[in-house]
């Protein structure tokens, strides 16, 4: 590792091997010599003087990339295509005469673009399978346990400690929908030549419309696509990169819900992140247990949800068939926001893994706030029993006020229920008014509106993405 120079802390910190791979020099240069493969086949079979002899020198060393010659012809010639050209062509002295016939720049730079985005999404697909396998066992496991809801973090109705978790898997099924919409409505750029007029092969192929659009199919069916743009200036339009981010935006989005809603539930010692053995919450604190990986998710998902800005400008600031002021920002925010949502859904899928529950201290707050909530069971009993139900609205309006002021401002334990059993007008004793109590009964449909979306949502998705189940977590650097 250099330690003299700036290094991406997604790289050196945050993303998986296989993340950082896919946007590497390597993946990137062997893509492009894929693509010229492709292209000398394709124009081979249709007709052209390229020969079969050509065609095999170049997927010999199609995953050789000789980056000296490279750099050596990129320091002479300013242009880092041809650079490529070039040192392909020394590998292949044959076919050299016949690489990048016809084609412009775009073929392998925004062809290689739209194939590593698509690898990219799949990545990323699978990684939000794994946070789903780990919050479906969660919910299963907690589905019947009574928690404090939350409006405006107000105590709230109860809900389970289960059902809460079905909130945060259902923001990530509607981001794996978008992810496989995305994935799947990516199409190749194919071979538009340079303003996307397909001149150059026109005029390759003496004027013969139908050698052009079949030289697209060929090459589209050889990267694994099954279609190409309809029409493009010399680029894709860059609303294709907007759409994609959106996409990963939408998956910080849910990300840092889920990693908020946890953060507030550390403060709470209800439920907390992973702990290890020798982990330090604070510098300063030794007691903390800070919960630092979520917070390291809201600060990526923040960083996600901003760069996507990135190519929803640059879509909007290109010039008729292109510009160039794309391609520094492109470098930048398309392989960031992969390196950034990747590393969120590690982290993510860590913490899932390991959601430590305190049952005692859910218990203790729900049983403080039960009594409010009971209020209106024991106000029924007491009508059956007789009472004016306006009157004793009324009373335990008031007897409310009193034990919130107990509660509140003298910090002692809610009476509530013992206001109430003081009160003749509810004919109620203590014992009759904490059959109310029972937290269970205040918990709805929890248990199974937990166990039906698991089976009708959830187990779907895990069935036919078993594979990636199969998938090794990447293990956390920090």
């Amino acid at each position: 590792m250099s330690t003299d120079r700036y290094e991406s802390p997604l790289a050196s910190r945050y993303a998986s091997e296989e993340m950082l791979y896919l946007f590497s020099q390597d993946k990137k240069f062997t893509t492009w010599h894929k693509l010229w493969v492709a292209l000398a086949r394709g124009e081979m079979e249709l007709g052209l003087p390229v020969t079969a002899e050509q065609v095999a020198e170049l997927e010999e060393h199609a995953d050789e990339v000789d980056y000296e010659a490279a750099r050596r012809w990129e320091s002479k010639l300013r242009h880092d295509v041809m650079a490529h050209i070039h040192a392909y062509g020394e590998q292949c002295p044959k076919a050299m005469p016949i690489i990048h016939l016809g084609a412009t720049s775009c073929y392998v730079g925004d062809n290689t673009d739209i194939i590593l985005m698509r690898e990219g999404l799949w990545l990323i697909r699978d990684k939000i399978v794994k946070v789903l396998a780990y919050l479906a066992d969660f919910a299963e496991t907690y589905k019947a346990l009574p928690t404090l809801g939350f409006t405006h973090f107000q105590s709230a109705q109860l809900v389970t400690v289960g059902k809460r978790a079905t909130l945060w898997m259902n923001d990530l099924l509607m981001d794996l929908e978008e992810i496989e919409t995305r994935a799947d409505r990516l199409a190749l750029l194919g071979s538009k030549g340079t303003t996307g007029t397909q001149a150059s092969f026109l005029e390759l192929f003496d004027g013969d419309h139908q050698k052009v659009k079949e030289l697209e199919d060929k090459i589209a069916a050889e990267m694994g696509f099954e279609r190409v743009v309809p029409v493009s200036g010399q680029t894709y339009s860059r609303k294709m990169d907007w759409a994609v981010l959106s996409a990963l935006s939408g998956i910080a989005q849910s990300a840092s819900k889920f990693a908020t809603d946890l953060r507030l539930l550390c403060h709470l010692k209800e439920v907390e992140e992973p702990f290890e053995a020798n982990q330090i919450g604070s510098s300063a604190m030794p007691y903390k247990r800070n919960p630092m990986r979520c917070e390291r998710i809201c600060g990526l998902a923040r960083y996600v949800m901003a760069d996507v800005m990135n190519p929803a400008i640059t879509a909007a600031t290109q010039w008729f068939e292109r510009t160039l002021d794309d391609s520094a920002n492109k470098r930048i925010s398309v392989p960031e926001a992969f390196l950034a949502v990747d590393a969120i859904l590690n982290i993510y899928a860590n913490v899932a893994s390991g959601l430590v529950v305190h049952e005692k201290v859910i218990e203790k707050h729900v049983h403080e706030e039960l009594p409010f909530m009971a209020t209106e069971n024991i106000m029924m009993d007491a009508v059956k029993r007789g009472g004016d139900r306006q009157a004793l609205h009324e009373r335990i309006r008031q007897l409310s006020l009193e034990a919130g002021h107990t509660i509140k401002d003298l910090g002692l334990p809610n009476d509530l229920v013992e206001r109430i059993a003081a009160e003749p007008m509810f004919g109620l004793t203590q014992e009759e008014i904490e059959t109310h109590l029972n937290p269970a009964g205040y918990i709805g449909r929890c248990p199974e509106q937990v166990e039906e979306f698991l089976t009708q949502n959830v187990k779907p998705v895990l069935a036919r993405y078993a594979a990636a189940l199969k998938r090794q977590d990447t293990e956390l650097t920090v």
